[in-house]
């Protein structure tokens, strides 16, 4: 594994900052940067992300600064020379965005307009964008193309579709070249054991699953049974984020190799339901989970899936790891090993 911001194969004399390098996808592509033997640095507030999913990887230079102060950003823009940047920092829930729309546009349009002024400020003209597939909002038709019309629901999607347009913006202006990949449920956890899924609140299903079966919660709450769909519940497309951090390694270097800019879906093309996801989590963990019906959550589509054949195409990209079974049993590999996170004792991990 690597053990400092140098990968295993040699540098190859060029330095990418990751923004939220210290989050759940980030950190998983600081260590597929390294991997492909990128100098990396991070940039991080550490408000979500985890200081101690950076510090299992190595020695990475680790920047704590706040994408919403402009000077500090381009601070760190002085003290290196990028090549290029990855961008995942950014506020991301859903029913959060909701109920403070200001936070989300200030950290993910007003903080990433400061992003992308440091990058025009010192010459840096590639950045990968983490997109989402929130930005189609209530598909029309599945699976979801990218040519399907743009129409979020919620701040969190508006906020992310402003910044895709800043971008086209800042191409046109600056010569900023981009790559924005949409992508759809990031799930699983790194292989090795290093790397895994720690979020607090926690929405997410897969963890949700892990937690009943750890006993930290008394059930698992499913959210509508009456969905125009095979069983009656949501169905989702699930990537392996260690895939997912490989393709946004893949799309920066076509865009360093010239490529143009591009927005691409990241998915498997293959949906699976709620009630697929908890029996392939019951397989991993060997356990049967409880389970408590409730209502529809509002604007919870029936099914989003990708078609995911233009960055197969644009980038020679297919998925390696995302078979649901796979992404259960590495989470449960990551959760059953880490009971309360990147936190987790020596004597807990031991009690489990």
């Amino acid at each position: 594994m690597p053990k400092s911001n140098r990968g295993t194969n040699g540098s190859k004399g060029r330095e990418i900052l990751v923004t939220g390098g210290a989050g759940y996808i980030g950190s998983h592509a600081v260590k597929a940067l390294a991997k492909a033997g990128y100098d990396v640095a991070i940039l991080d507030n550490v408000s979500a992300g985890h200081i101690e999913a950076v510090r299992a990887l190595g020695d990475f230079k680790v920047h704590r600064v706040d994408l919403q102060d402009k000077q500090a950003v381009q601070n760190v823009f002085e003290q290196h020379r990028f090549s290029g940047v990855i961008h995942f920092a950014g506020a991301t829930l859903v029913g959060e965005s909701v109920r403070q729309p200001e936070k989300y546009y200030m950290t993910n349009v007003f903080g990433g307009m400061n992003l992308l002024n440091a990058c025009r400020d010192h010459g840096v003209n590639h950045i990968v964008f983490s997109s989402t597939c929130a930005t189609y909002g209530i598909p029309k038709d599945v699976p979801i193309g990218e040519d399907h019309p743009q129409n979020p629901i919620n701040p969190y999607g508006c906020s992310k579709l402003a910044f895709e347009q800043m971008l086209e913006s800042y191409n046109v202006a600056h010569g900023i070249t981009y790559l924005a990949p949409r992508y759809f449920n990031a799930a699983g956890a790194d292989p090795d054991g290093q790397l895994g899924e720690d979020h607090d609140p926690e929405t997410h299903l897969i963890p949700n699953v892990y937690r009943a079966a750890l006993g930290q919660l008394d059930h698992l709450t499913v959210f509508g049974r009456d969905y125009p769909t095979a069983d009656g519940t949501c169905v989702r497309d699930y990537i392996h984020v260690c895939d997912l951090a490989r393709a946004h390694v893949i799309g920066l270097e076509y865009l360093m190799a010239g490529g143009k800019s591009e927005r691409v879906n990241l998915g498997t093309g293959k949906g699976y339901s709620v009630l697929d996801v908890i029996k392939a989590c019951e397989e991993a963990c060997g356990q049967k989970i409880k389970v408590v019906d409730a209502p529809r959550r509002e604007g919870d589509a029936p099914a989003l899936v990708a078609k995911p054949e233009k960055a197969q195409k644009l980038l020679n990209f297919t998925c390696q790891r995302s078979d649901i079974k796979t992404i259960c049993a590495d989470a449960w590999r990551w959760h059953s090993s880490h009971p309360h996170g990147y936190k987790s004792s020596v004597q807990e991990l031991a009690a489990h």
